[in-house]
């Protein structure tokens, strides 16, 4: 009889009808001096064989019951804290179906109001109704620019959102910038920082007006920091500013290509136009926010357009100083996630630190029979991400203080 004491519980994660299920089993152990790489437990792909390591597929009725599980009683916690809905690069435009920039994969401008649709119809009617929803930018194509529709595309999906009934929190993304310049954005319903929360007596975390960020709290101990990755840009900037000059010298330092979208012969091609960056100020607020979360024992998710991991997108898409980012995150116990869009395939990795991040899959790519939306459901000990259509579900377990 192996004693109690030796008993290990540890978690298995399964790939089962396209969708990550998280089965729990606990399994004596004659050995305790076991190793199990985090990709063995985290980063089990859409190929991964049903036998992992000996243990054997579990049964339909398991599977099924514990994907109903993952937004009700989990561990004897019958509802969580709170939920929030996030959707990421909607790129609505009245136009036919186009194509990417290299014409491999279809892209459903038009039909993407319809996803839209849809997701304000399920978060609607969802039982545990959301607090919030994510708008993790790229709302309107930069199409529309091209054919002067962006007000009237912007309408039409503003015309949508009125019809959630939760609060819906904007970031901004490259195709906003396409269509629009910051100074519009400031004055347009893309700037929902007046949903954001003060902090008494901490002047050093009120964001600046120079950089769209803000940070909110929709539940006791648990922080939301919305970061504006193109705050180094020279996107949707006025040409004669210090900071587009500063953000141009960058880019043409790290890029020598005539056509600065192109990462061709970059060894950091995130340096390319379509993505940005963070200003030394931003960071410095981020830094301070942070801080305070730490000091008051609070969790953290920051949310950003673009990803700041490399394991959690292709090597392009991540902003311009991602390390700056991360450096600054990992510097903190708090951050236990990282939302991001711009990646339209998604992605999603657990750092060394213990923080999940998310690259949500892009609207825009989706075809019409399938969806790409989800709702985060928060406990005391994880998030579970209930998703729809390509968007998988994850339980993400915080670290361990």
């Amino acid at each position: 009889m192996v004693p109690p004491e030796i008993q290990l519980v540890f978690r298995v994660v399964f790939w089962a009808d396209e969708r990550v299920v998280d089965v729990k089993r606990e399994i004596n152990l004659k050995v305790m001096d076991i190793n199990l790489s985090p990709g063995a437990i985290e980063g089990i792909s859409e190929s991964s064989p049903g036998v992992i390591d000996g243990i054997s597929e579990p049964s339909p009725e398991v599977i099924n019951e514990s994907l109903e599980s993952s937004s009700g009683a989990i561990e004897g916690i019958s509802e969580p804290y709170f939920s929030f809905g996030v959707i990421a690069d909607i790129q609505y435009a009245d136009l036919e179906d186009g194509y990417n920039y290299l014409r491999t994969r279809r892209r459903y401008y038009r039909y993407s109001l319809h996803h839209l649709q849809g997701a304000i119809e399920e978060w609607n009617e969802e039982s545990s109704h959301p607090s919030f929803v994510l708008q993790l930018g790229d709302l309107i194509d930069g199409f529309n620019a091209q054919y002067k529709m962006s007000e009237e595309s912007l309408k039409n999906v503003i015309k949508e959102f009125k019809k959630l009934r939760p609060p819906i929190h904007h970031t901004w993304g490259n195709h906003e910038l396409y269509n629009f310049s910051r100074d519009y954005l400031r004055n347009s319903k893309l700037n929902t920082k007046f949903l954001g929360d003060q902090i008494a007596h901490c002047p050093e975390t009120i964001p600046s007006e120079n950089y769209y960020a803000y940070h909110f709290v929709p539940f006791p101990k648990f922080r939301f920091v919305l970061l504006d990755a193109y705050d180094l840009s020279v996107l949707g900037m006025d040409e004669s500013s210090p900071k587009y000059q500063e953000s141009m010298k960058m880019l043409k330092e790290k890029n020598p290509n005539e056509e600065l979208n192109s990462p061709q012969g970059l060894s950091e091609p995130q340096f390319v136009q379509f993505n940005g960056g963070y200003s030394q100020e931003q960071l410095d607020w981020f830094n301070a926010v942070l801080t305070f979360s730490d000091t008051n024992q609070e969790k953290v998710v920051v949310v950003g357009h673009i990803p700041i991991h490399p394991d959690s997108s292709d090597s392009v898409c991540l902003a311009w100083n991602y390390r700056d980012a991360l450096s600054i995150i990992w510097s903190h116990k708090c951050v236990v996630c990282f939302l991001a869009g711009h990646t339209h395939d998604g992605g999603y990795c657990l750092d060394t630190h213990g923080v999940h991040h998310i690259t949500l899959e892009g609207v825009i790519e989706t075809p019409p029979e399938s969806q790409a939306f989800g709702t985060v459901h928060v406990y005391p000990d994880k998030m579970v991400l209930k998703g729809k259509g390509r968007v998988p579900n994850r339980i993400m377990y915080y670290k361990k203080d």
